[in-house]
């Protein structure tokens, strides 16, 4: 069982040792007080890869022992000062919840111990006008054992200011501000920031421990050219996808679909930029990415399923609830919704999952460029956007071309997939062509949001019809079911309605005409 949290931290470099050489805090910003806590002993060993992968992608494992959350500790990178701590219960061996949470990290390398660092802490809270805790201020004395052959052993002092809670007393601007007022007052006394993100980090440094794996970088690109801009875009994405693996597997809001949406920009991107990298070498990744988030899709789809007919199911009165329809409901989406995430977590933990990582991240290493890699890039990404768009534009002339029903709701949702792929074009080439390609993705994903609803329309006709013919069989009535298929059906219709008007203003020649000059 794991527990987790947000926390923010700044670290620091005291100019002495001990408490005395530290400003008096009180009066900083909302800062009323400053308190003193009790003393800690801190003992913890750290984990990682014989080549330090987690360590090359700051994230820390540790087993402590020590203080109020003695157990295992696993930190992941969020944005600036903060990173999520996911903590386990203390024992011998890593923890099952957290190995599986770092595999996207580790691709089943054996963890070991490659450090322990122990401290002697003394604490500071501060506090506001009514007692609360702000931030806490440590002192740690510490002193840092390689347990790697050939390393050997370090001593430094370091401060760490961290906000309660991992934020501010109201919300995160506040709690920055904060950071920043204490920042100001400690770099009076001559205390700066600290140049390593953790003690890990400074502890490899300074025992000799060796250096941790760099994340995959290509060699030998022309600078600004399309063979940067491209593996510029992968690389983003690349480290997202990997990023994304520890919320996914621990069903965090929103994170299954933007790794399935991941999926699609590295797909998009080595499909629209056949010129630049080598199909032959791209083409088996589109097949392994393409895999991949069809295990996703499973639970995605559930998800927007279960949020768009649970949100219409709120909003109507109760009079024109007929029947046991919310418990219904449940047990649809806990039988599907259990099965998807199921399906997803065995997913990540196939070494058909570790190969595709490994592929990408050779993919980035030695990336195989053709001739058009180091040209200009106006020309080269500028058509790959234009053939996007083109085969866009025939997509949706053979969707208007269809009589209303299924065949059109499937030329529909081909056209959906084609406005993307420009979008995902777009991303890649704004950075080398600027506003006008930015604005022709823009009207592409206008495109892509009404075509979005109206599949999300069409499928959620077919749960609720699907959900109709349960109850109807169970005794109960239909009713509810019918009235919120009906309100699907008039949803898709208009979006079929606002769609011509939406097209129009994505198809205009003005928006192409700086592309193809």
């Amino acid at each position: 069982m794991t527990q987790s949290k947000r926390e923010t931290e700044r670290k620091y470099e005291p100019a002495t040792r001990g408490v005395g050489g530290l400003p008096d805090l009180t009066g900083t910003g909302p800062v009323a007080s400053v308190t003193e806590a009790a003393s800690e002993k801190l003992d913890a060993v750290y984990h990682d890869t014989a080549d330090l992968r987690l360590a090359g992608a700051s994230v820390t494992l540790r087993r402590r022992t020590g203080g109020a959350d003695a157990g295992w500790h696993l930190k992941l990178p969020l944005t600036g000062d903060t990173r999520e701590e996911v903590r386990a219960p203390l024992s011998d061996e890593v923890p099952e919840a957290l190995r599986a949470l770092v595999l996207s990290r580790t691709r089943g390398a054996r963890l070991r111990p490659v450090v322990r660092i122990r401290s002697r802490r003394v604490v500071r809270h501060l506090r506001d006008a009514r007692g609360a805790v702000l931030a806490e201020l440590s002192l740690d004395d510490v002193r840092a054992d390689s347990l790697l052959t050939g390393g050997g052993r370090a001593e430094w002092s370091e401060l760490e200011v961290e906000l309660a809670d991992g934020d501010g007393p109201d919300g995160q601007a506040a709690g920055t501000e904060l950071l920043d007022r204490v920042e100001k007052k400690l770099r009076k006394k001559g205390v700066v920031r600290s140049d390593s993100p953790s003690k890990l980090s400074r502890a490899l440094r300074d025992t000799g421990s060796g250096a941790a794996r760099e994340v995959p970088g290509a060699s030998e690109v022309v600078h600004a050219s399309p063979g940067s801009y491209v593996l510029g875009y992968l690389r983003e994405q690349v480290e997202a996808l990997v990023a994304l693996d520890p919320a996914v597997r621990r069903d965090l809001p929103d994170a299954v679909h933007r790794m399935r949406v991941t999926c699609r920009r590295l797909r998009s991107c080595l499909r629209s930029y056949r010129s630049v990298l080598d199909r032959r070498t791209t083409d088996p990744l589109r097949a392994e990415l393409k895999w991949l988030a069809g295990e996703l899709g499973v639970a995605r789809d559930q998800e927007v399923l279960r949020e768009r007919i649970g949100g219409a199911l709120d909003e109507l009165p109760e009079d024109l609830v007929l029947g046991p329809v919310a418990a219904r409901l449940r047990v649809w989406d806990v039988s599907r919704g259990g099965d998807a995430l199921t399906r997803t977590r065995e997913a990540l933990d196939t070494p058909r999952y570790l190969r595709l990582l490994d592929a990408l991240d050779a993919l980035l290493r030695e990336p195989p460029l053709r001739a058009r890699a180091s040209g200009k890039p106006a020309r080269t990404m500028a058509a790959a956007v234009l053939k996007e768009y083109g085969r866009l534009a025939g997509r949706m002339e053979h969707a208007f071309e269809q009589e209303a029903g299924p065949a059109r709701a499937t030329a529909l949702h081909e056209a959906r997939k084609a406005a993307k792929k420009v979008r995902y074009a777009a991303e890649v080439a704004r950075p080398a062509l600027g506003k006008p390609v930015g604005r022709l993705g823009k009207r592409a994903k206008k495109v892509q949001k009404v075509l979005g609803d109206h599949q999300d329309a069409v499928v959620a006709q077919e749960a609720l019809r699907a959900l109709a013919v349960k109850a109807h069989g169970a005794g109960e009535s239909a009713f509810t079911w019918g009235l919120l298929h009906g309100r699907e059906r008039a949803a898709a219709e208009a979006r079929q309605r606002e769609l011509p008007e939406v097209w129009r203003a994505a198809s205009d020649p003005s928006l192409r005409a700086p592309l193809e000059h």
